[in-house]
């Protein structure tokens, strides 16, 4: 299998951190990570799984996560529509003028941006453990998170230094998203956060994300002009999307199709790849 070296790639006036597996004659499939998250959300198994399928797979570092560009912490020099226009410049940085976005959480959140401001750059999309794009605080069908992700903030952080302690926070970080009736095994936490401590230029500045200014002015009632066709996904223990939101977003966009994942939370496991991959790849078929 033909798999790219990381490539740092200038995208929407910024250097962004870009890895490809496969063949670019396949149709292509851009992954798009959620808030502080890099491009290793998206295990390389997964992406040789999606390649045995015949597609071009890309994957990329956000702003502020892995090698791409960094900013202080606390200080994002970005906003929320910045990364989602970063997910074009990486598709023009590699050549690729259409692609099927998959984007899980905040990335399913770019994704719907790119759906309805670049539908001329989306062949399909699909979303995952994600809530439509413009929705509010006072919208009625979506619930609200869990009572224990609601008081993450009042968390200590770690001295972002020491990286074995930042790799244990950065475990426990994810155990708060994984379903309570199937945890994700110890060892995939254990491996993606000491992968992640040691590649990042700043983990602390990862966080960024969740400080950026996401507001662009997309209201939730322009979801239904859509076009590309959409593919909701997601667990029914989401502890920060409670399943109601991907019921909600596969209303909200016209001919979308929901598949749950059941004792599944705010993550996309192993245990689930089975039944995603081949929906990822037959809908990228349409």
């Amino acid at each position: 299998m033909n798999v790219s070296p990381e490539q740092i790639v200038r995208a929407n006036g910024v250097d962004l951190c870009v890895q490809s597996f496969g063949d670019r004659d396949d149709p292509a499939i851009l992954l798009i990570a959620g808030g502080a998250s890099s491009m290793l959300h998206w295990n390389e198994e997964f992406c040789e799984r999606l390649v045995a399928g015949s597609r071009f797979v890309i994957r990329y570092d956000h702003r502020d996560t892995g090698r791409s560009v960094t900013y202080p912490p606390g200080a994002p020099g970005y906003t929320g529509r910045d990364l989602a226009e970063d997910a074009i410049g990486v598709l023009d940085g590699l050549g690729v003028g259409r692609a099927h976005l998959v984007g899980i959480s905040m990335g399913g959140a770019i994704a719907q941006y790119l759906g309805i401001h670049h539908p001329d750059r989306v062949a399909s999309l699909t979303l995952i453990a994600t809530s439509p794009l413009g929705a509010t605080a006072d919208d009625p069908d979506l619930p609200p998170s869990s009572e224990e992700l609601s008081q993450l903030g009042a968390a200590a952080t770690p001295d972002w230094s020491d990286r074995e302690a930042v790799a244990e926070y950065l475990v426990a970080d994810e155990r708060l998203y994984t379903a309570k009736s199937r945890p994700v095994p110890e060892e995939f936490l254990r491996e993606l956060a000491s992968r992640t401590a040691e590649r990042a230029v700043s983990v602390a500045s990862m966080f960024n994300h969740f400080v950026a200014d996401h507001g662009d002015g997309t209201a939730r009632e322009q979801l239904a002009a859509i076009a590309a066709p959409t593919l909701v996904v997601h667990g029914t223990e989401d502890p920060l999307f409670p399943l109601a939101h991907g019921v909600a977003l596969a209303g909200d966009i016209r001919g979308a199709r929901l598949v749950t994942l059941e004792d599944t939370g705010h993550e996309l496991p192993p245990a689930t790849w089975d039944a995603v991959i081949p929906a990822i790849l037959a809908h990228s078929r349409r």
